[in-house]
């Protein structure tokens, strides 16, 4: 008897895309994210014999990674990293021998990467679906925009539009509907199973306290899915995997020889050395191009020594190796107070590992291939699980999500809370226009309320609300949410006095450009499973 171990990454990004200007400073989340994570597993992908994984790709991270224009944006970011790459290599010959071996390194590796870029003509999302589809990868949805979706609960039309886009939006992507959704945050509430069972979705995740406190206590806690009372299934995080990879006091990515993400030449370099490289606007960013390590947690960033990737490359050997280890002992130990097969499961953002973790993608490639040599864990995907199930206990989970705290406070706090009243009553606006207009013949009408519906779903996004929390990149998350407020009102009125402005609507269009297919009366009806 195996124990199972279900490696879960969810990748997403809050649709940021401004075609108005030649770059953005908040477009560089994504040229980030593909730098240092998405193509970064796509090259350990294709060095492995065999891997299991699963990924949620959210349809605002599609949508963007599809975009020609920031395809485009995200070539001519790399040929700028590129060119410092290459500065580096020259102006490190004469500073220390291992800032010198690691420019080198990261002229080769940015090279690399843009060349997997362009071997898939700029659109990745073709590399994850060649994965898939040798079942490999099971690559899964997530609502619509990423909202949170326990706070609009009272209105179901929404979640359910949340969910429709989803399912359709992975069609579009993946020429298939997706049998499981990553809810944004683990984002529950006690009814949402019926609207995803609505959906043909068969299964998704929570966290591990939506079974520790669901109204009838899992016989095999958080290891084994259980059944919901729509026939949808529950994956619960196992707190252990949490602990041991996320933790910011005993977590892998703490080590003192892990590279420190926080010390960066975006900020080291003179401004005048810098300034091709950084924001336009003078603002000074992080390149990626970084040279020292985590040394001691106590240290401030000046006092930190210099990295070494050799030396980093032994600590993911020990802490791959150690997490084996600490899975198998737990396989052991639950097999023999469970007496059937666990199933652990690990979920993760996708961005921790590559972004904020470097070694991260690493750590992942030599933990799955040492799994694959494990007598007692077997690496496993979802599907391959509920295939095989023989037993399953009906549950109803405990409304929760996985932010701090477990349950909604983090996406609705005094600092955050404003945004609700202004997006709840512009979705009760459009579900009364959309039952008004349904039967509209007019094209003008109709692409009115279909950008009222972008709108409104970009304003609900989380990561907005997220921001506002956490405080950081407050000012954009603020105006992110006012811009898309005021043009769903600026279109309402239009609407409603019949003078619609169609350059002003053709701007909005292209602007907020995300789901072009989409249409509004997706919301007739009265969402109900």
């Amino acid at each position: 008897m195996r124990g199972k171990i279900l490696l879960v990454l969810h990748a997403h990004l809050p649709y940021v895309h401004h075609p108005e200007y030649g770059s953005f400073l908040e477009e560089r989340w994504l040229f980030e994210a593909i730098t240092e994570t998405y193509i970064p597993l796509l090259m350990i992908f294709e060095e492995m014999k065999n891997f299991r994984l699963t990924m949620s790709f959210t349809p605002p991270l599609l949508e963007m990674l599809k975009t020609k224009d920031l395809q485009e944006k995200y070539r001519r970011h790399m040929e700028k990293l590129i060119e410092l790459s290459k500065k580096e290599v020259e102006v490190t010959r004469n500073e220390d021998s291992r800032k010198h071996k690691m420019a080198r390194y990261y002229l080769e590796h940015f090279q690399r990467v843009l060349g997997v870029f362009e071997s898939f003509g700029g659109d990745i999302v073709e590399g994850f679906k060649k994965y898939q589809r040798e079942g490999r990868l099971e690559i899964i949805t997530c609502n619509a925009t990423h909202a949170f979706l326990p706070l609009y609960q009272m209105y179901p039309r929404i979640v359910d539009t949340q969910l429709s886009v989803a399912v359709r939006n992975y069609e579009k992507h993946f020429g298939k509907k997706p049998r499981g959704i990553w809810l944004a945050e683990c984002g529950y509430f006690e009814g949402l199973e019926a609207f995803l069972s609505k959906h043909g979705l068969e299964y998704f995740f929570v966290d591990s306290h939506a079974f520790w406190f669901a109204d009838e206590q899992p016989r095999y806690g958080v290891y084994r899915p259980v059944m919901t009372p729509s026939g949808v299934f529950a994956f619960a995080r196992d707190p252990e995997s949490s602990e041991q990879i996320w933790s910011s006091t005993v977590g892998y990515p703490g080590d003192p020889r892990y590279r420190e993400f926080y010390r960066d030449v975006g900020f080291d370099r003179e401004y005048d050395y810098i300034r091709d490289y950084i924001d336009p606007s003078g603002v000074r960013v992080n390149t990626g191009i970084k040279y020292h390590k985590i040394t001691s947690k106590s240290l401030d960033l000046s006092q930190k020594d210099y990295y070494d990737i050799d030396e980093a490359m032994e600590a993911v050997e020990e802490h791959a190796r150690d997490f084996l280890r600490k899975k198998e002992k737990q396989v052991e130990r639950l097999i023999e107070v469970m007496g059937v097969e666990p199933v652990i499961v690990a979920p993760f953002d996708a961005e921790l590992f590559g972004h904020w973790w470097f070694e991260g993608v690493f750590f992942l490639k030599r933990f799955m291939e040492l799994t694959f040599e494990s007598k007692v864990l077997k690496l496993a995907t979802p599907s391959e699980v509920l295939d095989t199930l023989d037993e399953v206990q009906v549950v109803m989970p405990a409304s929760s999500s996985w932010g701090a705290g477990g349950y909604y406070d983090v996406w609705l706090s005094g600092k955050n809370d404003w945004i609700y009243f202004h997006v709840h009553e512009m979705g009760e606006k459009i579900l009364e226009l959309a039952e008004k207009y349904k039967d509209s013949c007019d094209p003008l009408t109709e692409r009115v309320l279909n950008q009222m519906l972008r709108e409104l779903l970009l304003a609900q996004s989380s990561d907005w609300a997220f921001i506002m929390t956490t405080g950081t990149s407050v000012e954009y998350a603020t105006n992110r949410v006012k811009t898309h407020i005021k043009r769903f009102l600026d279109l309402h009125e239009q609407l409603i006095k019949g003078r619609i402005n169609e350059k002003v609507l053709e701007y909005y269009e292209w602007v907020d450009a995300i789901f072009p297919e989409l249409n509004f009366r997706i919301l007739v009806g009265d969402g109900q499973p």
